[in-house]
């Protein structure tokens, strides 16, 4: 596995936890705190860093 795919796996992954972690039991309650919130924009920073990588490394993207 490149490491694009790891990021964009591991951001979807952070996005998905931080926003159900209550409906699993391992939030603060019935309503999205701030730690999910955090976790939920953390979550999808990474994983466009790996859809901006992916795009470079395919010759997609902006030219640098």
């Amino acid at each position: 596995m490149n490491k694009p795919v790891i990021l964009l796996a591991i951001g979807v992954l952070l996005f998905f936890v931080s926003l159900t972690a209550d409906a699993f039991g391992i939030g603060e309650g019935t309503a999205i705190g701030w730690k999910q919130i955090t976790g939920f924009i953390v979550g999808l920073v990474i994983a466009a860093i790996g859809i901006v990588q992916m795009r470079k490394k395919k010759g997609l993207g902006p030219e640098a």
